[in-house]
């Protein structure tokens, strides 16, 4: 008997508690609309991306971890990024290569200068 009493005076004071922080519990409207997170882009447009770029580079968590649309951004700025360094390091290469070969060229035709 102690137990059962013991019971419902625990079940009462849970009821009234809960009652007490509903009426009670302050302004009854809604809370705000909290602002999304958004990706303030730290990648540079002005000049090319480095690699303290992307170290410092960090994206807003999400509920269900980062947001897509960020990261497809932020890899596609650098994917660029890349392309255009690996064309650039292409053309050099190629001119390089145009550079000793004219020069090869140049010895073979002459090869008295190497004697003097």
């Amino acid at each position: 008997m102690f137990m059962f009493l013991f019971l419902v005076v625990a079940l009462v004071v849970v009821v009234a508690a809960v009652t007490l922080s509903v009426v009670g519990g302050g302004d009854s409207t809604a809370l705000p609309e909290a602002p999304p997170e958004r990706l303030v882009d730290p990648l540079p447009l002005d000049r090319p991306v480095h690699r303290g770029d992307v170290e410092l580079l960090r994206f807003p968590v999400s509920v269900r971890g980062y947001r897509m649309a960020d990261v497809d951004d932020a890899l596609g700025r650098l994917a660029a990024e890349l392309a255009e360094r690996d064309a650039r390091i292409a053309d050099l290469e190629a001119a390089l290569a145009g550079a000793r070969a004219d020069r090869d060229t140049s010895l073979e035709q002459h090869p008295e200068d190497d004697h003097r």
